[in-house]
């Protein structure tokens, strides 16, 4: 006996499209494999490469440390490092927020540059800094609430966004994109400041990018967001202390405190 259904048009779209919805959430995941585990006792860790070069921060120092040579940089009148950003290897940035400050070093830790946006008009107050194009960085000023593309070599502006009404948390940049997390959204801009993608925050508070892919992190466990999706996947981990981590290509770094792991990421 043959048994014939008929669904409405509408309900047969409605069918169609959580059907596809359960397949496609049962066939993403991703795995992370164990490559490596290294011993590193610093403050922080800030980033490392396939050609065994780290970058780290102990104390006020930063440092880079290659199979050949280790390198530091101490600014003693600037003190505390916020953050640093080695998206462009030769135009390395660090952040001392108290002082207002941004001091651009090159590959071997000289400085080359000193922003200083105490002594730039209009002022501006960044609370959150990263890379751009050319001879640019991504700012989120808190005097405006906006997040602009800044030119240090002209003190000038290229781009900036609409004010945005929520507390930010982090910032990651390449040369073509910016994503700003805030506590509401997350935020994807282009190179002229126009928001081209925002999703709803699901409690993150981290996050890092790598060929437009994204991970961040909520607690103690870290999601993966594709290139040109929206939705959030869980990382396979094992159980294990997150204190930083990193995205360089298919390769995900973990630092516990005491310990360096690297891990293959594998996306089915």
């Amino acid at each position: 006996m043959i048994v014939i259904l008929y669904f409405s048009p509408m309900k047969f779209t409605l069918y169609i499209f959580l059907l596809s919805t359960l397949v496609l959430h049962s066939q993403t995941t991703v795995t992370a494999t164990l490559k490596t585990s290294s011993k590193l006792d610093v403050t922080e860790f800030v980033d490392a490469d396939n050609l065994g070069t780290t970058y780290y921060i102990n104390q006020n120092e930063f440092s880079k440390q290659s199979p050949q040579q280790t390198l530091h940089y101490t600014n003693l009148q600037l003190g505390h490092i916020n953050d640093v950003n080695t998206f462009n290897p030769l135009r390395l940035n660090l952040f001392y927020r108290n002082f207002n400050t941004i001091i651009i070093l090159d590959n071997r830790l000289a400085e080359i540059f000193k922003i200083d946006f105490n002594s730039i008009s209009p002022y501006r107050n960044p609370s959150h800094v990263s890379t751009g194009y050319d001879t640019t960085l991504w700012l989120f000023n808190d005097n405006t609430q906006q997040l602009e593309l800044f030119d240090y070599k002209t003190n000038t502006l290229r781009a900036s966004t609409t004010p945005i009404n929520s507390e930010v948390l982090d910032i990651t940049s390449n040369y073509n994109w910016c994503w700003l997390l805030t506590k509401e959204y997350l935020y994807q801009f282009n190179y002229v400041g126009s928001l081209v993608q925002k999703i709803k925050n699901e409690g993150f508070t981290k996050l890092d990018e790598s060929n437009e892919n994204i991970v961040l992190q909520k607690d103690n466990e870290l999601f993966y967001l594709k290139k040109d999706t929206s939705s959030f996947i869980k990382i396979n981990l094992p159980d294990l202390l997150i204190k930083q981590f990193l995205l360089t290509n298919e390769t995900l770094y973990i630092y516990n405190l005491k310990t360096l792991n690297q891990f293959h990421l594998k996306t089915s």
